[in-house]
């Protein structure tokens, strides 16, 4: 993996923490949470506070997620809502805990500047033995408070104040006095400064979790459905109208058409359709070409039409589907029909823009593997796992093409490939930075 670090495609935009301040309120919450500190002076965290050179240091790459299923989570600072979420077992988790730290900016900045705020993902499920406990999961539900118990401290010196100001014998009550005066030198005067989480609760309808080999749950859709990432994968019987698996690949076509779900990346012939099927098929070619033992020194296309030519006994059925859909995009060709049984469907479609989309784009990634630039936008854990078995020259080409058509403009490739990205919710990405090791 040390050409992704290098390049910043993995621990990229972490969060550097590197002052002895720092370090002691992240081994107070840590020590909190799981009774552990480390002996580490510099680190790096991601949005919920994990470290993977913690990880390392402890042998332990879960040690703020030991079942996978309630995250917990360390806020040093509310800069962390821009990092990423790293080893996700939830699809939902960074969503989610990036609209907490925004819901409630204006406390968790308060809170950080004296703390660290130690907290956890809740949900009802606390084991997952069977992949239908997973459906118990609706409403995800954040429980946070520094370390010295300040939030709690603050709500517990507002009911004083309740009763100092409606008790007839408030204003002789010693003892309550005395109560509120020690609370407010911990917590500051809250009647102008309030220390509460206003919105801690968020709905949990639609998610891909790691669990049970990946699985796909869309639940507020008009005709809901489970997908299994792995056919082998025995699941029993769940509790939805739908339970297929991406072997079922018409029937997952025809879901996504029912939900209105999915669109075709090419409408029209225009320049954008034309870079987009080109570059799925580059990337194709140069897996068939590295499989093959080619070293991949391509810079031009006229390098990659070569590779194509010479390799084209054992380009896959999607790269001759893409092939002709790109006849039609640039040379005018006939329209091709592309049905759910073509290997190139899952590769020509996106997400229609809409509450599930990012869902269905994780999913359409997984589905169309050979597309690596996708598969890293949409689905990292997938991306990484692919990657840990591409032999080495196709390591080098993807990492050198996604350093080179992706870090420097993120945000003009996502709107070529999915569309309009300004209208995403929660704080813009951060400028592309190397990683801790890089």
């Amino acid at each position: 993996m040390h050409r992704l670090i290098a390049r910043g495609l993995m621990f990229g935009n972490l969060v550097a923490v590197d002052s002895p301040v720092l370090v002691a309120r992240y081994n107070r919450a840590l020590a909190a949470l799981t009774g552990r500190t480390t002996a580490l002076d510099r680190f790096h965290i991601d949005i919920s506070g994990f470290s993977p050179e913690i990880g390392e240091e402890l042998g332990d790459p879960r040690y703020l997620n030991p079942r996978g299923l309630n995250r917990q989570f360390i806020l040093l600072t509310t800069d962390q809502a821009r990092a990423p979420l790293l080893d996700a077992t939830f699809s939902i988790s960074r969503q989610i805990l990036r609209q907490f730290i925004t819901d409630n900016h204006a406390t968790l900045y308060t809170l950080t500047a004296q703390d660290a705020v130690a907290g956890e993902l809740l949900n009802s499920v606390y084991k997952a033995e069977a992949a239908a406990q997973l459906f118990d999961i609706r409403r995800i539900r954040i429980t946070a408070d520094t370390t010295a118990g300040t939030i709690a401290n603050a709500q517990a010196l507002g009911a004083l104040i309740d009763a100092f100001t409606t008790r007839p014998d408030g204003w002789y009550d010693d003892v309550l006095i005395a109560q509120m005066i020690d609370l407010a030198q911990k917590t500051g005067d809250v009647s102008r400064h309030p220390l509460r989480l206003t919105q801690n609760e968020y709905v949990a309808s639609d998610f891909w979790t790691a669990h049970f080999g990946g699985l796909y749950v869309f639940r507020d859709v008009t005709h809901p459905a489970a997908i299994a990432v792995d056919p082998d994968q025995a699941l029993g019987d769940l509790p939805i109208l739908s339970q297929l698996d991406f072997n079922d690949r018409a029937a997952i076509a025809q879901f996504l058409s029912e939900n209105d779900l999915a669109v075709p990346v090419a409408q029209d012939r225009s320049a954008r359709t034309v870079a987009i099927l080109r570059h799925k098929m580059d990337q194709i070619t140069a897996h068939t070409a590295a499989m093959a033992g080619e070293a991949l020194d391509v810079v031009t296309s006229r390098d990659m039409h070569a590779l194509a030519r010479r390799h084209a006994q054992a380009l896959p059925q999607a790269w001759y589907g893409l092939a002709a859909l790109l006849r039609w995009a640039a040379d005018g060709g006939p329209w091709p029909r592309i049905t759910s049984d073509d290997p190139a469907y899952f590769y020509v479609m996106r997400a229609r823009p809409g509450p599930q989309a990012d869902l269905v784009n994780m999913m359409l990634a997984e589905l169309s593997p050979l597309d690596a630039r996708q598969l890293f936008i949409c689905h990292k854990r997938a991306f990484y796992a692919a990657y840990a078995g591409w032999p080495d020259p196709m390591r080098d080409y993807v990492a050198n093409m996604l350093e080179r058509d992706y870090l420097g403009n993120k945000a003009q490739v996502r709107d070529q490939l999915f569309g309009d990205t300004s209208r995403r919710s929660g704080p813009p990405p951060l400028p592309a930075r190397r990683g801790p090791w890089g």
